[in-house]
């Protein structure tokens, strides 16, 4: 992979260095900033940061604030980190131009899963394999295999196994999943997904049991570690 950089703004040095560690061993370049003041600096002296992971509540200059003279300048993409848990709070990021927006506490895996996959989105992660649980996507050729066979699938079955890999461990709602796989302009049934899910799963055999149901949401692709 790529070294992409990510700008990590937090005061609680413990959970930078959690998160830096995590991101690290995935192959990103990490910066940190204690605060809000010293965020903004490091963005306007270095142009080549290509995601930000930002708390809220900082000392200096807090989280929203740090969005703000972001997005004056540039779109690069935004995670927005904090312990209010709030919907107003969550409704003001999104409104601020926050891309994702993950409450504390949480998963490191689910972070850099979050990373990746926004990367991806924005065109700046690209992968020529997508290999988990023993399934294989070659992206290039479009071809599926497992650890015995070549799996052929419909051009939406691809899309929507690309994407569980992808978002590996992470619960997907059924809206998600029609937003990314269907795109945003689909208004059909939401249950075309469970159609498809089922016909995946048969078509990858023992490997479909990696595809899990998450009751009265959506489905989550979950591998053991």
């Amino acid at each position: 992979m790529e070294e992409l950089k990510i700008l990590v703004v937090d005061d609680e040095s413990r959970m930078r260095k959690l998160v830096h560690d995590f991101l690290s061993k995935k192959g990103f370049q990490v910066i940190e900033a204690a605060d809000g003041e010293e965020a903004i600096d490091i963005f306007y002296s270095d142009n080549s940061i290509n995601l930000l992971i930002v708390d809220v509540m900082m000392p200096k200059i807090d989280g929203w604030e740090v969005v703000k003279e972001v997005r004056k300048v540039s779109k690069v993409p935004i995670i927005m980190l904090t312990a209010l848990g709030q919907e107003q709070n969550e409704l003001l990021g999104f409104d601020l131009g926050v891309d994702e927006y993950i409450s504390k506490p949480f998963s490191p895996k689910i972070l850099v899963a979050r990373v990746e996959a926004i990367l991806r989105r924005s065109n700046q992660l690209q992968d020529d394999l997508l290999e988990a649980g023993g399934i294989t996507i070659d992206m290039t050729a479009r071809r599926v295999t497992t650890e015995s066979r070549e799996i052929e699938l419909s051009y939406k079955e691809f899309e929507l196994l690309t994407y569980f890999m992808r978002n590996q461990n992470v619960a997907l709602s059924r809206e998600n999943i029609l937003n990314h796989v269907w795109n945003y302009d689909y208004f059909g049934d939401a249950r075309t997904i469970d159609t498809h899910v089922k016909k995946l799963r048969s078509k990858l055999g023992d490997k479909g049991e990696l595809i899990k149901t998450v009751w009265g949401m959506g489905y989550k692709f979950e591998v053991e570690d």
